[in-house]
């Protein structure tokens, strides 16, 4: 018997199965500023009105289309270490997509390394850090050695002949990545070199040591010799070394170049394989008798380099503020386009629950953030300069501890495409944990505090001082408030129960703001589900009666 005979397929079948429906779309072409209601609010809120425009401006340009995909293409591209030339020269020269090179010239042109202390005006940090906040959207790696260049100023004023010649290259708004000495450079980048195998974040145990070439004391010439197991960013010109001298851990300064244009020996053995930050380079190197200047006192290396510090983890707070906005609208966008079951997204209660809590935590890690980075501006006021040792420890700690899990809750948001290498998903997971252990891990961060107590503890005084500026506006966090004064009066065990306390800290300040500045959606939810009895779980267990659809219109991006 004869099978039967199937009719033609028919021509129209052959190149198209189906039509593609109910998908998402790229968020692209859209104001990153603009479309940010709480950034706009905090930035005319802590003193930085003036750079609105410019803000905007700003935001515009980051949100093309071209100008996004730069940090996808950095992050394709990682760096590529070359130890010598073709001739056997050793040039220690790190090779960057280009870019990465765009990106970094964004930053420096528009100031991201060092506008506050070339015009320090009321709110130049805030507004340093809004432009920083945008900028780290688009890509967090290139802002590590943008961070460090920033940083060093307040170290490299502790010795003002190395300022002199430094500060005017570094503060320069020109970005020179060629590998050539500093001498034929119009702007300079500093990197960093403290961390060695042996002690991690515990720098006293460092080993390398410093050795004078004549006179002895800072601004003076000394060779170094030791490793250093983790030293971000090596293209750049020069870097803030510790090292031990007879007089104990001192900081220095060590150029790429020695002043006579030879290679100076620190030497990179290799490039650090890292699961996050890739567009960034780090490495390992050798220090085989590098020429370095003291910067600051012999034997008080950590006193001088603090301050630095200091503002780094302030970049950090900054940069995992950032990632979680940029996560959030992510999926605020998505959900805002897909349908399930018969409704949009983000019209069904429980993805409402999950899309709000994210954009309550979003909304006070930024309202932190930029509240420290007004103290920053006011550091002489003595509330203010208070306020920033002890808050720039507990923001940093807390801030960056969530990211993680905030990133990963955006990614479900999507579902399984979000996993996906061409979503912006798993770039976005893969950099969550960095700044949570960059610059002080959070158990570092905890200690700080306590030692910062300890030391000062009027601190504690001013932390108490600016989340009463809230009291009275809402029960719960009163309440909160008073339970975690009662904390400090029992200084048992204190160690032990730090991460526990700063947890609180960092909730009941973040509270305070938001209710002081936000609207009342924002601040009665965000008390609501952290300051509740019964604590807060996961993502999406928001209790009853928060406008979850409120908090989503204020925080979703439109894109054109």
């Amino acid at each position: 018997m004869n099978a039967p005979t199937l009719p033609p397929l028919a021509s129209q079948y052959l190149a198209n199965t189906h039509e593609v429906i109910n998908v998402s779309t790229e968020l692209v072409n859209y104001n990153l500023y603009e479309q940010d209601a709480a950034l706009k609010e905090a930035v005319q809120r802590e003193g930085a009105a003036w750079a609105q425009a410019d803000l905007s401006a700003f935001g515009a340009k980051l949100g093309t289309a071209d100008y996004l995909e730069l940090g996808a293409l950095a992050n394709k591209n990682p760096p590529e270490l070359d130890t010598h030339d073709r001739f056997g020269n050793r040039v220690d020269l790190v090779r960057f997509h280009p870019a990465y090179h765009q990106l970094m010239k964004t930053s420096i042109e528009q100031g991201l390394h060092a506008s506050p202390w070339t015009d320090p005006k009321a709110g130049a940090q805030v507004a340093r850090a809004a432009h920083t906040y945008l900028h780290t959207q688009v890509e967090a790696g290139h802002g590590c050695p943008i961070t460090m260049t920033f940083a060093a100023i307040p170290s490299l004023r502790t010795t003002p002949e190395l300022a002199a010649y430094w500060e005017p290259k570094i503060t320069s708004r020109v970005y020179d990545p060629r590998n050539v000495p500093d001498a034929q450079k119009a702007g300079v980048t500093i990197g960093m070199a403290m961390t060695e195998k042996q002690g991690g974040s515990d720098v006293r145990a460092n080993t390398t040591q410093a050795y004078p070439l004549g006179q002895t004391g800072p601004g003076q010439l000394y060779e170094l010799v030791g490793h250093k197991f983790f030293v971000s960013a090596p293209m750049c010109d020069a870097f803030l070394v510790l090292a031990q001298t007879p007089a104990g851990l001192s900081c220095f300064l060590l150029p790429r170049w020695r002043t006579d244009g030879s290679k100076n020996p620190l030497q990179v053995l290799r490039l650090k394989r890292k699961m996050g930050n890739v567009s960034n380079a780090s490495s390992e190197t050798e220090l085989r008798g590098a020429h370095a200047w003291m910067v600051g006192e012999e034997g008080r290396g950590v006193r001088t380099i603090i301050e630095m510090v200091a503002m780094t983890r302030f970049d950090c707070m900054i940069g995992s503020s950032s990632g979680q906005r940029a996560a959030l609208s992510h999926a605020l966008h998505h959900c805002s386009v897909r349908s399930a079951f018969g409704k949009v997204l983000n019209q069904q209660p429980l993805m409402q629950n999950v899309l709000a809590d994210m954009a309550l935590e979003t909304e006070g890690a930024l309202a932190l953030t930029m509240r420290i980075g007004r103290a920053l501006d006011n550091r002489s006021d003595t509330h203010e300069d208070l306020l920033v040792r002890l808050g720039t420890a507990v923001g940093k700690y807390w801030i960056c501890k969530r990211t993680p899990n905030h990133a990963y809750e955006a990614m479900e948001c999507i579902g399984g495409s979000g996993v996906m290498e061409d979503s912006p998903f798993p770039r976005l997971l893969r950099e969550s944990p960095i700044n949570a252990i960059w610059e002080g891990s959070g158990n570092v961060q905890c200690l700080d505090v306590l030692r910062a107590m300890q030391k000062t503890p009027v601190v504690v005084d001013a932390y108490f001082a600016e989340v009463a500026k809230a009291r009275g506006a809402n029960a719960q966090l009163d309440q909160y408030v008073r339970a975690l004064s009662a904390e400090f009066k029992d200084q048992s065990d204190m160690e032990y129960r730090a991460r526990d306390v700063v947890d609180c800290m960092a909730i009941a300040l973040q509270a305070a703001l938001l209710v002081q500045h936000a609207p009342s959606a924002v601040a009665d939810g965000f008390c609501a589900s952290r300051l509740g009895a019964s604590g807060h779980h996961n993502y999406g267990a928001l209790p009853r009666g928060v406008d979850c659809a409120a908090i989503i219109r204020r925080a979703t991006p439109l894109a054109a």
